[in-house]
């Protein structure tokens, strides 16, 4: 099995940029928001109108279709953009946002995002580099649910929450994040979910101590050829 590029360390360094330093100097990023946990930042259908830069936190992205049926396609961290639809012309948000943890992010207007993209060229790289490697994930997630078992889809979404691979994270602590909203994402239900969990801890794989710990050993599930 191919591993995401996401999950491969060599590949995983950014251009040597500090987005948030240039935001604020900028001026881009002296519209700071804070929002309670579990709050809606924005909902499925609002007007698109801005691009955000999650500071601190995390947000989760969920979609509703017509039956109703509610879908977690993304859970974001510091450093992570979302509301970019409106730069590509969306006028209405496809997702709704919604905090897991008391969150601080960045919101700059769709003009002055559009203005500094074209005119800071450090920042336009950086976040196109950004949006390629979120399109590689998406295109990885399709791949890992067509393909992969559920015990694999979930070792490969815990590692990717805890952002193995990635610079400046060396902990491996996962965001608040419940079994069912895992089990909403790798497309299982929540006692499979549940299963594998206790299989992981019983292997080391991951720990409990008040916080989830993802320990790299995880990823040889994801190596792992069935």
């Amino acid at each position: 099995m191919n591993v995401p590029r996401s999950l491969n360390k060599a590949n995983s360094k950014r251009p040597a940029f500090d987005v948030k330093l240039f935001l604020d100097s900028a001026g881009l990023g002296r519209k700071i928001r804070k929002f309670r946990e579990k709050e809606t930042i924005f909902a499925q259908g609002d007007p698109a109108k801005e691009v955000l830069y999650i500071q601190e936190g995390g947000v989760r992205l969920t979609v509703v279709n017509t039956t109703r049926k509610e879908a977690v396609v993304a859970i974001l961290g510091p450093g992570d953009f979302f509301g970019e639809g409106c730069l590509a012309g969306r006028s209405i948000c496809a997702a709704t946002a919604i905090t897991i943890a008391a969150t601080f992010v960045l919101v700059i207007e769709k003009a002055a995002m559009v203005r500094a993209l074209h005119q800071e060229h450090e920042f336009s790289d950086r976040f196109i580099t950004y949006m390629l490697d979120r399109n590689i994930r998406i295109e990885a997630d399709l791949i890992d649910q067509l393909f992969n078992s559920s015990e694999k889809r979930l070792a490969r979404t815990l590692l990717l929450l805890a952002r193995y691979g990635e610079e400046g994270y060396p902990k491996r602590v996962l965001p608040k994040v419940s079994q069912g909203m895992l089990a909403e994402m790798i497309g299982a239900t929540r006692s499979r979910v549940n299963f594998f969990m206790n299989k992981f801890r019983r292997l080391g794989f991951i720990r409990y101590n008040g916080d989830l710990h993802i320990n790299d050993s995880l990823l040889s599930v994801v190596l792992h050829d069935e």
